[in-house]
């Protein structure tokens, strides 16, 4: 296993112990019916009397044998993963810390602390072509031949699951975890966004040959150069373009006020790069603004 990978699968079992978190200590203690397998089988748990951590992983099997065909090997193998370590860590809270009630005792405050950290957690996944399972299967299914973002993909599907509620509970659960399954999905979009950001950095200078071979040889950037002509002196210019990580961005940044070039930076925050960045991406947005760099 190379250290990539390594990183990578301890990456995902953080991910999935937040998951975990989320669904067993306000989830689970609440009642509440959230775009989720684990949602499901809560509804299935007042039906059959078998553990939520069982039906949660005989409801995965048959929907990873869905990805494998539908989504690829690699999120197949990633979401196998995620799908045993769910029940693991279920059962494994179950064992240590029983709860027979909600941590905060108040519906609203579990669906809120849910649906904020279950959201995070599959953004990780997300971003790493990984899943936790479950629905968010039949979401990334969706995303892909439709071209939704993932988030509401993920609402899609989830409406009906939070809507399965009323068979075993009253009305009020279904409205409730009907807002919630909104709520996770606009929750999703917006961490998966967080991840997704890169900066568009646009340099004007005199020294631009300089400024690209720092960007090519020790950052290894790639870079586009255009040609531009002053609307006040009509000067030939050369326009130094590349896409960086905000870390990347900064240390940019620092090289050249430590240069001491004269240059002029514009900076576009871009939340989605179609291409060598990010795979199935749907669209791209920039909120310009601009730095100046003496």
């Amino acid at each position: 296993m190379t250290k990539k990978t390594a990183y990578e699968f301890a990456y995902i079992t953080f991910a999935m112990f937040i998951i975990s978190c989320s669904i067993y200590f306000f989830l689970i203690p609440s009642g509440i019916v959230v775009r989720s397998i684990s949602g499901l089988s809560m509804v299935l748990n007042q039906v059959i009397n078998l553990p939520i951590s069982l039906i949660t992983f005989i409801l995965n099997i048959g929907l990873l044998v869905i990805g494998f065909i539908f989504i690829g090997k690699e999120f197949g193998a990633k979401t196998v993963y995620t799908s045993i370590l769910l029940p693991v860590f279920l059962a494994i809270f179950e064992k240590i810390c029983p709860l027979s009630e909600s941590l905060t005792h108040n519906s609203v405050y579990d669906l809120v602390s849910y649906t904020l950290i279950i959201a995070f957690g599959q953004a990780m996944l997300f971003n790493v072509n990984a899943s936790s399972g479950g629905l968010d299967i039949v979401g990334k299914i969706i995303s892909k031949y439709t071209h939704l973002e993932i988030g509401k993909a993920l609402t899609v599907c989830g409406m009906i699951t939070a809507a399965t509620s009323i068979f075993v509970y009253d009305i009020s659960t279904m409205i409730v975890s009907l807002i919630g399954t909104y709520a996770n999905g606009q929750a999703v979009d917006y961490f998966v966004g967080g991840f997704n950001k890169r900066k568009r950095i646009c340099i004007l200078s005199e020294h631009y040959e300089e400024i690209m071979k720092y960007i090519m040889e020790d950052m290894n950037r790639g870079v586009t150069i255009y040609s531009a002509v002053g609307g006040f002196d009509k000067t030939p210019r050369i326009e130094v373009v590349t896409i960086m990580t905000t870390s990347e961005y900064k240390k940019l940044l620092n090289y050249l006020h430590q240069s001491d070039y004269k240059a002029f930076v514009t900076v576009s925050t871009v939340n989605e790069v179609i291409g060598t960045w990010n795979i199935n991406k749907n669209s791209r947005k920039s909120k310009q603004k601009e730095v100046s760099v003496q």
